[in-house]
C-alpha cells in the first residue's frame, strides 16, 4: 500500500484530495497543514518521515497570493523556494518520491502557442519566480520527483476565480473582467485524480509535466460561462489588462501543452466547460 503525505492540505488541492480519498482504498493518507508540519523546518520533516514510513509526498504547501507576494517577497520565497528545497532534500534522504505542484506563472506569456515542459521559463512576478526557484531546487536535490505545473485552479473550496465571480454576483449587477489574458481553467478535483492515479501505478517516469483541463479561454469568457451555468443575470464587460491595475503582472498567454502527461499516463482530460459544469452542480 502506498503511504502518502499531503502537505498544505488546507488549500484547494489538498481539500480535493481529502474529498476523493475514499475512492483510493489502496492509498493510506496523512494530511497535514502548516500547524501540524512546517515544510520549512528540516528537523520536523525528518522526524515525521522517520516515524510514519511515508513513500510518497504530495506537496500542496505554497504561498499563492500573487499580488501580496509583491509586497512580501521573503514570505513567498520562504515557502515556495526554501520550503520546496528543504522538502526535496529530506524526501531524497528518506527515499520518498516527491510530487510538487507548480504553476503556469513560470512563463512570461509572450508565446502564441501552448507552452511545453521544455519551453524557456521567464516569470514576470514574484510568485512565479519563487515557484520556479522551488522547481529548480527539487530537480537538483531529489531525482525521484514529479513537478506538475497547472493553471487557473478552481474548486468549491477556498478562494478562487469561480467563487470570486459568484460572490461578486451577489453584490453587484455589473462587473468588468479582463479579456486579453488567455489560459486553461483547471478543476482541482481533476488534478487530484491524476496525481493519485500516478501514485497507484507506482510511476517512475519522473520529471516536469503540465496539466490543466482542455481548451483555451479568456478570464472574461470564463466569467460569462460561470454565470450562464448558474443562470445568473449580470452584466459582464470585457476590459484590457492595461485598464485593470494589479500589483503583480500576469502573463497574457499561459496555455499549457499537455501532450507529455497525456501520452505518458494514457490520460483523457475533460474539456474545461464540462468540468466547470460538474463543479457548479455540486455548489
Amino acid at each position: 500500500m502506498a503511504r502518502v503525505l499531503v502537505t498544505g492540505s488546507d488549500g484547494q488541492l489538498g481539500m480535493c484530495l481529502r474529498e476523493i480519498q475514499s475512492q483510493y482504498p489502496d492509498i493510506s493518507f496523512h494530511f497535514t497543514n502548516k500547524n501540524k508540519l512546517d515544510i520549512t523546518k528540516k528537523r520536523e520533516l525528518n522526524s515525521f518521515f522517520s516515524s510514519n514510513k511515508i513513500n510518497w509526498c504530495i506537496n500542496c504547501a505554497a504561498y499563492t497570493n500573487v499580488d501580496k507576494a509583491e509586497e512580501e517577497p521573503d514570505s513567498a520565497s520562504l515557502i515556495n523556494k526554501k520550503g520546496a528545497e528543504i522538502l526535496a532534500e529530506v524526501t531524497n534522504t528518506q527515499n520518498v518520491t516527491l510530487i510538487h505542484v507548480s504553476t503556469d506563472f513560470v512563463f512570461d506569456g509572450k508565446q502564441k502557442n501552448p507552452y511545453t515542459e521544455n519551453d524557456r521559463t521567464n516569470p514576470i512576478n514574484i510568485y512565479g519566480k519563487t515557484k520556479l526557484d522551488g522547481e529548480k531546487s527539487i530537480v537538483k536535490l531529489n531525482q525521484n520527483h514529479f513537478i506538475i505545473r497547472t493553471s487557473w485552479l478552481y474548486s468549491k473550496y477556498k478562494s478562487n476565480f469561480l467563487k470570486t465571480m459568484l460572490k461578486l454576483a451577489t453584490e453587484k449587477n455589473k462587473i468588468n473582467v479582463v479579456s486579453d489574458q488567455f489560459g486553461s481553467p483547471t478543476n482541482a478535483i481533476d488534478l487530484a485524480h491524476v496525481i493519485l492515479k500516478l501514485i497507484l501505478v507506482d510511476s517512475k517516469s519522473y520529471g516536469i509535466y503540465h496539466f490543466s483541463n482542455e481548451g483555451v479561454v479568456s478570464w472574461f469568457e470564463f466569467a460569462k460561462t460561470i454565470f450562464k451555468e448558474k443562470q445568473i443575470d449580470i452584466e459582464v464587460n470585457p476590459i484590457k489588462t492595461e485598464n485593470y491595475i494589479t500589483l503583480a503582472k500576469r502573463p497574457l498567454y499561459s496555455v499549457l501543452d499537455k501532450t507529455k502527461i497525456k501520452e505518458t499516463f494514457n490520460l483523457s482530460i475533460p474539456f474545461w466547460k464540462d468540468s466547470l459544469k460538474e463543479t457548479i452542480s455540486k455548489l
